[in-house]
């Protein structure tokens, strides 16, 4: 146990031993005072380019220079207003709004907000919301109630509010789809969110593009608002710039945050159709959006995110993905071949695989003991479970890759 007085996160203190402690950054490497890590889950997911990309450095240290927090009631500034017509460019079509806050857990709370301010300003009863079996939405009172419920938020049930669970897609989703269909023609569906394609917390469980497809279908038969929980899946983590894109399907509202920035620093933004906006635009001061954060629309976080989007537009990315995807692949039929894994499985530049064991689930005991392997090799993995992923910056070299899938292939549990 560390003698420090910090708290950290998803962490058991009791059992825990001092982590290692970052001095420096740079491409897909983490340094410590125990020597370097390949950072091969993006810090958290939320390095997409790599560490310290330096466009993104020189945005933020050009708008310190002459922009700190400035209150986004009642002003707005460049970097926000830029921004959002770039992010209303490449998003989805119909998304015509931004909302910003700080972090993926607020981009979908504000979403839930939106979704059902919309069915109260349009006069009618909905209030009901449907997810996905084995989802994660955040750690908020609103994303925990609408994401799986289990040993991480029960401490906390009696605070949350009841959703009409979906059966998790398998294969082609009839099961999915014929749930779905049946909550929505009832007619108090309010909105369904999901993780397109990919539940990341959830354990890295991967579905088809044509049953997300099949869901906007049923949503738009019966008037279901789609909230699209693209604070993983977006900045191309499943090979396309959104994971919508696979399916050719276009949210209602979209959450985006943790490579918003390229990873540099917080910020979220929360995308709505113009039908969202117009509910809430009245000379009712009531149906104001009352929701804000004391850090809304950050410059310097604006600064960042835009320079992030620029790489985008600017740099050859949609190759950058294939490459990095056909590696993955690579390495992970070498692993798929070994019987300690099981479940290997892949969605552009995220690679997954189970390993075999007898206590599986989140609170399986080798996942803590492989990510101490990994640690030791020089790389930080961080297990769900018995579940071992790869999902690495974009800027992570072959033979950086080799050495992550390396360690991984040396644990003998």
């Amino acid at each position: 146990m560390s003698n420090s007085a910090v708290w950290h996160p998803f962490t058991q203190h009791a059992l825990e031993p001092a982590p290692p402690r970052a001095t420096a950054t740079h491409g897909a490497v983490i340094e410590t005072d125990r020597g370097p890590l390949i950072d091969a889950i993006s810090s958290w997911w939320v390095v997409t380019h790599g560490h310290r990309t330096p466009e993104i450095m020189a945005a933020i240290t050009d708008t310190a220079a002459h922009l700190d927090q400035v209150i986004f009631a009642g002003l707005t500034h460049a970097p926000a207003e830029e921004l959002a017509e770039a992010l209303v460019a490449m998003a989805p079509p119909g998304l015509t709004r931004v909302f910003y806050s700080d972090s993926g857990s607020t981009s979908v709370e504000v979403a839930l907000k939106m979704a059902l301010g919309f069915w109260r300003h349009s006069g009618q009863p909905r209030h009901r919301i449907a997810v996905i079996e084995g989802s994660y939405h955040g750690d908020t009172i609103g994303t925990m109630s609408v994401g799986e419920r289990g040993v991480f938020n029960a401490a906390y049930e009696p605070l949350m509010f009841s959703v009409d669970q979906l059966p998790f897609p398998v294969g082609d989703g009839a099961e999915t789809l014929a749930a779905f269909e049946r909550l929505a023609a009832a007619g108090r569906m309010a909105a369904l969110i999901l993780e397109p394609l990919v539940l990341g917390a959830g354990g890295m469980r991967m579905y088809r593009p044509k049953v997300l497809a099949g869901l906007r279908a049923i949503c738009d038969r019966h008037g279901v608002l789609l909230i699209a929980d693209e604070v993983m899946t977006g900045w191309g983590r499943t090979g396309r710039l959104w994971a919508c894109d696979h399916a050719g399907v276009a949210p209602d509202i979209l959450c985006t945050s943790k490579g918003l920035t390229g990873g540099a620093i917080p910020l979220a933004a929360t995308l709505a159709s113009e039908a969202v906006f117009q509910a809430h635009f009245s000379s009712d001061r009531a149906r104001t959006f009352y929701h804000s954060s004391s850090y809304t629309a950050n410059p310097i976080a604006c600064a960042a995110a835009l320079a992030q989007v620029r790489l985008w537009q600017a740099s050859p990315m949609q190759a950058r993905l294939d490459t990095l995807a056909a590696m993955q692949a690579e390495r992970l039929a070498e692993v798929a071949a070994d019987p300690r894994f099981e479940n290997p499985r892949q969605c552009g530049t995220i690679a997954a695989v189970d390993l075999r064991v007898d206590d599986g689930g989140y609170l399986a005991g080798a996942g803590p003991r492989i990510r101490a392997h990994c640690l030791d090799r020089g790389v930080f993995l961080r297990p769900l479970g018995n579940t071992v992923y790869v999902l690495p910056p974009y800027c992570i070299t072959a033979a950086q890759l080799d050495q992550v899938w390396g360690a991984v292939l040396d644990w003998r549990g």
